[in-house]
């Protein structure tokens, strides 16, 4: 139970005295428990080093052979003089035919084999991100935005007077909502569909494809147009999006829309969460190496009317609060003459799932909170002097799960221990990252700290322990650009808190998440565009994807810059990002 404390904290609110009733007088208050980001200091999985290792080991082994054989060589060749080397290799040896043939068809077949075994190097060509025109206002729609409607100048209390007008919410939830977004760090220019402020239903299959339609289109149109690559080029088509899956699929929708080749692999991915860019990634990175010479498209959008919940639960309020439109269309290539115009390439990306992991999954665990509640408050008074309110004991680890409330309305539950959960994916993931992208002298220290504490831990006392903590590796080493996936500020607080991070390496991530709040899994993005947009992308860079979401699954991306990149006259941010970080 101890170890279940330090993952608690508490925080005694809502105090006053009981006006009526039989305990009419006496004291009361609420005890509220939270569950809080691990703290990566304590707490570091052996296996997961490991795991990171088996991946640097499997991929370069050659890395260990060659030294040697250079080193062997070199001594061999440098204790002979140049006559006397002349001299061994032409007049002290004799060659016939055969034996020059077979030497050069060994030779050749060596070659010929580690560069068909080698990973065909995968190249970022360029992107596109989603961005509404300004001049969508609520009357100019004509067409396609006759069904879906962004805004772009609506505040937050706007976006609250909406709900009101929409009849759906009585005021305690408007008034949780705005609360909610007092404090999200999101900004007043955000885009939204205009369907979901509508008196009836927002999430038919017509409103859903016209939003997924006019986001995934645009940024279509937009890639294409930045790449000059034709629609019938594309060798590889994948799609991902968390909450509306149609039938036909978004996939089918992208090839019907830009006709396509037939034999186009397309694969369309739902159910994933906010973390299915980078599988979307993952996936078309595996096609491309079976697939030599292709173009691959990843897009990654997400339905806002499908999260849209109008019931009084209020961890399914929450997404109302954040989740707003957005969409990435991103071209990748395997094509070695695509090497002198990519942006990017990829260097490594590693997925971790804990859905083997009850807390991660959904089910539930109230025993420790209300036990550890209890403990709580005999602490302050004894129990039959005050009232208890007990906030969170009929806790649910479910995470992020979509279900049906008791009026039966559908929505997406986000559960108050995301943070919790999150954060131990979020350590599994960038433990296994280490030792492929930090510097060895960096794996190093974390490494004999980390067998020093696992090999005296047991005979130490507390305070041995406590002073024996593993040393945490410096990302900041191993990454000049962070796109952390922005789901909220008390989120990207707590990663910049356990990760040792600077403001400037949270700026994208903030900035993203202000003025396009959460986009799902598009947002690492409009993160990358922001740092282009800025202009602080240099050869060489190396850049860090990470995004997480619900299953629960933490991935992570890596790429390394090939060039400078220069401003895009084409980015989400144009016309505004002079405006940021918000408060310089």
């Amino acid at each position: 139970m101890s170890g279940e404390h330090t993952l608690l904290s508490t925080e005694i609110v809502n105090r006053g005295i009981e006006a009526s009733g039989p305990d009419a007088g006496s004291p009361t208050f609420s005890v509220r428990v939270r569950r809080r980001l691990p703290d990566f200091l304590q707490s570091v999985n052996l296996k997961y080093v490991k795991l990171g290792y088996h991946y640097l080991i499997s991929h370069a082994v050659y890395l260990a052979t060659i030294p040697v054989l250079v080193v062997v060589f070199s001594a061999e060749v440098g204790s002979l003089s140049r006559e006397e080397l002349w001299r061994k290799m032409w007049e002290e040896t004799s060659y016939d035919l055969a034996t020059v043939l077979a030497f050069f068809s060994v030779l050749a077949f060596t070659i010929a084999v580690y560069f068909m075994s080698k990973p065909r190097p995968i190249y970022l060509v360029d992107f596109a991100c989603y961005r509404p025109s300004d001049d969508l206002k609520f009357s100019q729609c004509t067409g396609l935005h006759r069904y879906v409607l962004c805004f772009s100048q609506a505040s937050n209390a706007e976006f609250i007077e909406m709900a009101r007008k929409s009849g759906k919410f009585d005021e305690e939830s408007l008034a949780f909502q705005s609360r909610i977004l007092k404090s999200s760090g999101i900004g007043d220019e955000t885009y939204v569909p205009k369907s979901i402020f509508s008196t009836g239903n927002c999430a038919t299959m017509k409103e859903g494809r016209a939003e997924a339609s006019m986001a995934m289109f645009s940024a279509l149109d937009e890639l294409f147009d930045k790449c000059r690559v034709r629609p019938k080029d594309v060798g590889v088509l994948v799609v991902n999006c968390s909450l509306f899956n149609p039938t036909p699929s978004l996939s089918a929708m992208i090839v019907n829309h830009y006709k396509m080749r037939g034999n186009i692999l397309s694969y369309n991915l739902g159910g994933m969460g906010c973390s299915a860019g980078i599988i979307a990634l993952d996936l078309a990175r595996d096609m491309l190496q079976a697939n030599p010479s292709s173009y691959a498209v990843v897009v990654s959008t997400e339905a806002v009317s499908f999260t849209w919940y109008t019931g009084r639960n209020r961890s399914m309020l929450i997404p109302n609060c954040f989740f707003r439109m957005g969409c990435s269309a991103v071209l990748l290539s395997n094509r070695r003459r695509d090497f002198r115009r990519a942006k990017y390439r990829l260097e490594d990306i590693v997925r971790t799932h804990k859905g083997a992991d009850d807390r991660s999954f959904r089910y539930p665990s109230t025993f420790a909170v209300a036990s550890f509640t209890l403990m709580m408050v005999s602490m302050l008074r004894p129990v039959s002097d005050v009232l208890i309110t007990y906030w969170g004991c009929d806790l649910f680890l479910r995470c992020v799960y979509q279900e049906e409330d008791d009026q039966r309305i559908k929505g997406l539950s986000i559960s108050r221990d995301l943070m919790e959960v999150g954060g131990h994916a979020l350590k599994a993931n960038i433990t296994t990252l280490g030792p492929l992208v930090l510097p060895f002298s960096e794996q190093l220290l974390f490494f004999a700290t980390l067998l020093h504490r696992h090999v005296f831990s047991k005979s130490a006392d507390s305070t041995n322990a406590a002073a024996s903590k593993p040393y945490i590796p410096d990302y900041k080493l191993a990454f000049e650009h962070f796109c952390i996936h922005a789901a909220s500020k008390a989120v990207l607080d707590a990663l910049q808190k356990n990760l040792e991070l600077e403001d400037r390496h949270m700026e994208a991530s903030r900035a993203a998440l202000h003025r396009f709040g959460n986009t799902s899994s598009s947002s690492i993005w409009y993160e990358l565009a922001y740092l282009e947009a800025k202009g602080r992308v240099r050869g060489g860079d190396r850049v860090w994807q990470i995004a997480f979401g619900s299953g629960f699954k933490c991935n992570s991306a890596v790429w390394k810059a090939m060039r400078r990149v220069r401003r895009p006259n084409l980015n989400p941010w144009l016309n505004c990002v002079d405006r940021y970080p918000v408060g310089r």
